[in-house]
C-alpha cells in the first residue's frame, strides 16, 4: 500500500516530469472524469503544481481545475517517454496525461475526481487530515493530542488513522513502533508522553529518511526501496515488517505477526517491544 513517503516521492517525480508543462493529451477510462473533460477540456491546460497531502495527490491545473486521487491498496502512477513500452498492461490505466515530453499514467487508481477550488475545499477526508509527518511545519504536539483522543484504541490502529496525523500506513506503522520499542497493541492511554514522543521522532526520521534525494536524474524512480535500517542490503532493509518468525535484527528474538480488531496487522518483537 503506498504510504506518506511514497506519494511525496510521487508527486516529486510527476513534478518535475510535467510539472510546467502544456497538457497535450488526456485519456481515461472513468465516466465522471470523462464527463468533466467534455465539458472542460484538459488539453491545452499547463501543469502548474503536483502534491501531496497525507495519501492524497493534487495535480493542479491552469484555469483553476485540480485532479485529485488516492491510491488506497493498489494505485500508482507511472512516468513514460513517448512510444516507451508500459511496465503495467492496458486494461489496468485509468488516467493518461500526456505532454510534449512524458506521459503520466494512473493505473488502478480507485478515487479519481476533478474539483475546483471551491469544492475541493469541501472534500471529505481530505481537509480533515491530522498534522502531515512530512511536513516542515508538522506538530508533533498536536499529532499526540489527537492520538490522546482515542485512549482506548491499540497504538497501531491509532498511527494509521489521517484525520489524527497524516503519512503512516501500515509498513511505517510497525516500523515507527519498533524503532520507538513500543508493541503496537498497547493501548493509546498506556503509553507515557515521552513514549509518544519517542514515536513522533521515529516517525519524522524513518518517513523523511525514504524521500531523500538518491539520484541525480530528476525523473527519479517513483517506487525506491523503502528503508528503516542502517544496512543497504536490500534484503536487510526492514527491521519487522513481513519477518515473522524470522530473528530480530536487534535481539534475536523472533519476530512476531498478529491481526489488530480492524484485520490490519502488526510486526514486532516481543523483547525489544515487550
Amino acid at each position: 500500500m503506498p504510504e506518506g513517503d511514497t506519494l511525496w516521492r510521487t508527486a516529486r517525480t510527476l513534478e518535475r516530469a510535467i510539472g510546467g508543462r502544456v497538457v497535450t493529451g488526456f485519456e481515461t477510462v472513468l465516466p465522471k472524469l470523462a464527463r468533466v473533460d467534455e465539458d472542460t477540456p484538459l488539453a491545452g491546460r499547463t501543469v502548474e503544481s503536483v502534491e501531496a497531502e497525507g495519501k492524497w495527490l493534487l495535480m493542479r491545473f491552469s484555469g483553476g481545475l485540480t485532479l485529485l486521487t488516492h491510491m488506497l491498496m493498489s494505485g500508482s502512477w507511472h512516468i513514460y517517454r513517448p512510444g516507451e513500452r508500459w511496465q503495467r498492461p492496458r486494461r489496468d490505466m485509468r488516467i493518461a496525461i500526456a505532454t510534449d515530453a512524458w506521459l503520466a499514467v494512473a493505473f488502478r487508481v480507485p478515487v479519481a475526481e476533478f474539483h475546483t477550488e471551491a469544492t475541493l475545499a469541501r472534500r471529505a477526508g481530505l481537509r480533515t487530515l491530522g498534522p502531515r509527518i512530512l511536513e516542515d511545519d508538522f506538530d508533533a504536539e498536536q499529532a499526540i493530542a489527537n492520538l490522546r483522543t482515542q485512549p482506548d484504541a491499540e497504538i497501531g490502529v491509532a498511527l494509521l488513522a489521517q484525520r489524527l496525523l497524516a503519512g503512516i500506513g501500515n509498513v511505517f506503522k510497525s516500523e515507527v513502533c519498533f524503532a520507538a520499542r513500543v508493541n503496537p497493541f498497547r493501548r493509546v492511554d498506556s503509553l507515557s508522553d515521552e513514549e509518544m514522543r519517542a514515536l513522533m521522532r521515529a516517525a519524522v526520521k524513518l518517513l523523511r529518511a525514504n524521500v531523500t534525494e538518491r539520484s541525480g536524474d530528476p525523473i527519479a524512480t517513483v517506487f525506491g526501496v523503502r528503508r528503516t535500517t542502517n544496512s543497504m542490503h536490500p534484503e536487510e532493509n526492514l527491521w519487522v515488517y513481513h519477518r515473522s518468525g524470522k530473528p530480530c535484527r536487534q535481539c534475536g528474538t523472533p519476530i512476531e505477526w498478529r491481526r489488530h480488531a480492524d484485520a490490519r496487522s502488526s510486526y514486532w518483537c516481543p523483547t525489544c517491544q515487550r
